[in-house]
């Protein structure tokens, strides 16, 4: 028998309101205090905000012996991806084609 996802899911039991529902499930939010989202406690920042104050610690690892940098998209790649070396430098497969 084929079954039609469209069709409304009644049954006896959902003949509850929400009203009803809502009187069974405690209200916990309700005398509570919108908090700061503790994700993020610094708010969002909006595009084009200044950053100039903001100090980034990364860590930059010199590039290793079975890579290169790719001299049209400057990007560094594992020499699998090498193509070819032209009078400027090495070009990537991705660049070559």
């Amino acid at each position: 028998m084929a079954t039609d996802y469209d069709a409304p899911r009644k049954t006896e039991d959902d003949s509850e309101s929400i009203e009803a529902l809502k009187e069974r499930v405690p209200d916990k939010l309700s005398g509570s205090v919108d908090v700061e989202d503790a994700d993020n406690p610094s708010g969002f920042e909006l595009p084009g905000a200044d950053l100039s104050d903001l100090e980034l610690d990364v860590v930059v690892l010199p590039a290793q012996e079975d890579e290169f940098t790719c001299m049209n998209c400057f990007l560094v790649k594992h020499r699998s991806q090498l193509d070819h070396e032209d009078a400027h430098g090495p070009i990537c497969i991705e660049c070559a084609a």
